[in-house]
């Protein structure tokens, strides 16, 4: 990331917000000289409990501290209740980012807890769509409409993971593509891509392989859809097996499928 960040190639980078400290910031995070998004995957938005304030206080300093255009999140719960974090006792932590039941309560929930965090937090919010490998019996929204409606309601941004939507079109047997372009594009503040593995008729998001080509076909879809307008920042994730000799053919990966497809525009 440092190679990259000097040879001005590195546009931003994340940072998840649960693996460091406000007062003990590493110093190849903060000499990059690009911006670092905050990102949280513990808070648990869709969860049926308010926020931690906790945990919204941490992402609030981190985010001064670095200097964050935004912080981003998931639309996701991830515990049966919370609890400051240094307890746990009965409540049952999931371990994952789990998908909410898509029905008009959930979005309400939703949009409260959103809302919340909004006012907690000195930068705008996005939020992220999971991969998601099983819906729930009683949704009655489609995973682009309830995040419509939550960006309507709330004026939140959007994180928008292509692999994930692949991974959860996969599992629902829906179109990826066809859901990607109702997705509410104008609301989109970046975009992660990652890879993965194709195991037992599912996709499953791992961080840890290389993009596979129905997710870089779907990134060239999404670029496609931006065609005229400015593409939002397109970042790697990778959670590992970092080296310079595994990361650097997938970036090169990535930005040979995002030129492809401009030059298509």
């Amino acid at each position: 990331m440092t190679s990259y960040a000097s040879a001005g190639r590195l546009g931003f980078t994340e940072v998840v917000a649960e693996n460091v400290s406000v007062d003990r910031l590493p110093a190849a995070l903060t000499s990059l000289g690009v911006p670092v998004v905050v990102h949280g995957v513990e808070l648990g938005l869709a969860g049926a409990a308010e926020p931690s304030a906790e945990r919204l206080a941490h992402l609030a300093a981190l985010a001064e501290a670095l200097g964050s255009p935004v912080v981003s999140e998931h639309a996701a719960f991830v515990r049966a209740a919370d609890s400051p974090s240094e307890l746990h006792g009965d409540v049952l932590e999931a371990g994952h980012l789990l998908p909410p039941p898509r029905t008009r309560e959930s979005l309400d929930v939703l949009c409260e807890n959103v809302r919340i965090a909004q006012s907690s937090l000195p930068v705008p919010l996005a939020v992220e769509n999971i991969a998601a490998l099983f819906a729930w019996p009683e949704d009655t929204y489609t995973e682009p409409d309830f995040l419509t409606e939550l960006v309507d309601r709330t004026g939140v941004r959007i994180v928008l993971d292509v692999a994930n939507l692949h991974a959860s079109a996969t599992a629902r047997g829906t179109d990826p593509a066809a859901d990607l372009r109702r997705f509410p594009l104008d609301a989109v503040a970046y975009v992660h891509v990652a890879g993965g593995i194709e195991r037992d008729g599912l996709y499953l998001d791992t961080h840890a392989h290389p993009m596979p080509p129905p997710v870089l076909s779907l990134l060239e879809t999404l670029v496609d859809a931006y065609a005229g307008r400015d593409l939002p920042g397109v970042m790697l994730e990778r959670d590992s097996d970092i080296s310079p000799e595994t990361v650097a053919p997938e970036f090169e990966t990535l930005t040979r499928a995002v030129s492809r497809a401009e030059s298509r525009s």
